[in-house]
């Protein structure tokens, strides 16, 4: 399938193992520490709006379908789905301290926890996962200290700043230094497709004063702004203290690539879930 590209720094990388398409970033790639990836709708067995990869227990898909998606993404990283943790999102900026006692939680068994964005850890073999339908996937790779963490960031979680709370919990936990950590934007939805009201606008002037002329731009409608998810999350990272070339941004909006990529706006509710993931590697 060909994809629409954006013009960024990143060039997302398109990987398959077996019937599975997944999409991978060079530079979290050559921290050999990690693996990670980001789902496609492509090599799952769901059907119809769910077609093919969804990996949402909670839109109305069969429970065995997505049972079995997971197993198929645990697969290429060698292992079951009772190693994945997932999130319990509701587009705040809680971060979870992921342990070995967490290990299948959202996949597995139940998760004993709600209101959780983003998910940080040091335990190496633990696949950490978030949901993904338009909204910001945050990857952090903490080299020096070997940690990770991932971050769910819709706007709510943009206009507060979800990527610099993920740091500062790896800060705390981990002894983590933004300017050592490897940092990426996923493929959410892009400029030229988000376009939101007045509510939302005036919400990205109060929260960055200064630099919201670089993130709002003129809608198609009068009270309607383009509002730019990418370079607003860009611009919290690098003020957190991420150095810019240790930071890709995706070339992929899942709204233009809707096909290829769940999209909330796209299909108007009627959508499965794509997945980031990431997980430290043994040693």
């Amino acid at each position: 399938m060909e994809l629409t590209r954006k013009n960024t720094d990143a060039h997302m990388c398109v990987r398959r193992y077996k019937q599975i398409e997944y999409l991978t970033f060079p530079l979290l790639e050559e921290a050999e520490m990690v693996r990670h990836l980001f789902s496609t709708r492509i090599g799952g067995v769901s059907k119809g709006i769910y077609a093919s990869m969804n990996l949402s227990y909670t839109r109305g898909d069969d429970k065995e379908a997505v049972d079995e998606n997971f197993r198929q993404i645990a697969e290429v990283f060698e292992t079951t789905p009772r190693r994945i943790v997932c999130s319990k999102q509701t587009h705040t900026t809680n971060v979870r301290l992921v342990t070995e006692k967490d290990c299948g939680k959202g996949v597995v068994y139940p998760a004993d926890y709600d209101d959780v964005d983003g998910l940080v850890t040091n335990v190496p073999g633990i696949v950490l996962c978030t949901s993904y339908a338009d909204c910001v996937p945050l990857y952090f790779v903490d080299p020096k200290h070997k940690a990770i963490g991932l971050g769910h960031s819709g706007w709510r979680g943009t206009v507060n700043r979800m990527g610099e709370a993920v740091l500062k919990i790896m800060a705390d936990a981990f002894g983590t230094e933004p300017a050592d950590v490897l940092a990426a934007i996923g493929p959410s939805i892009c400029r030229d497709c988000y376009e939101v009201g007045e509510d939302v606008a005036e919400r990205f002037r109060q929260g960055f004063p200064g630099e919201w002329k670089h993130l709002l731009f003129e809608g198609r409608a009068d009270g309607k702004y383009q509002l730019d998810l990418w370079e607003a999350n860009r611009r919290v990272l690098l003020g957190a203290g991420i150095l810019e070339d240790h930071l890709a941004v995706t070339d992929l909006c899942t709204c233009c690539n809707s096909q290829y990529l769940f999209s909330h706006r796209a299909s108007q509710g009627k959508r499965g879930n794509l997945g980031a993931f990431l997980e430290l590697r043994k040693s």
